[in-house]
């Protein structure tokens, strides 16, 4: 299962870490991962290639962690809370193979 844990400064998402395989699919074949992954890398390349935002990174095999620098929450807002959004609903959907949750 892939596990998304997002991080939270009251309202003010701030970082993300996902965790996991989600085994619903053969490797190139998981459409729950693809899509995971994808949105992941959209909201992190976003974030610090084009809102030019500092973020700590580590990525490596099944996990991405990002947390944004507390001076630049506000600006990541937005697009952290859609990431949120996003995978909610796949999990909605794939309730055995993605679980989000919530760290204040």
């Amino acid at each position: 299962m892939t596990k998304a844990t997002f991080y939270f400064d009251g309202d003010v998402p701030y970082g993300f870490l996902i965790t996991g395989h989600s085994g619903f699919a053969e490797e190139g074949e998981d459409i729950v991962c693809a899509s995971v992954s994808s949105a992941s890398y959209m909201v992190a390349n976003t974030i610090t290639e084009i809102l030019k935002v500092n973020a700590e990174i580590n990525v490596n095999d099944a996990r991405m962690k990002l947390i944004v620098n507390k001076e630049q929450r506000h600006i990541t807002k937005d697009i952290l809370l859609g990431l949120k959004l996003h995978l909610d609903s796949l999990a909605e959907d794939y309730p055995k193979f993605l679980e989000t949750l919530t760290e204040v």
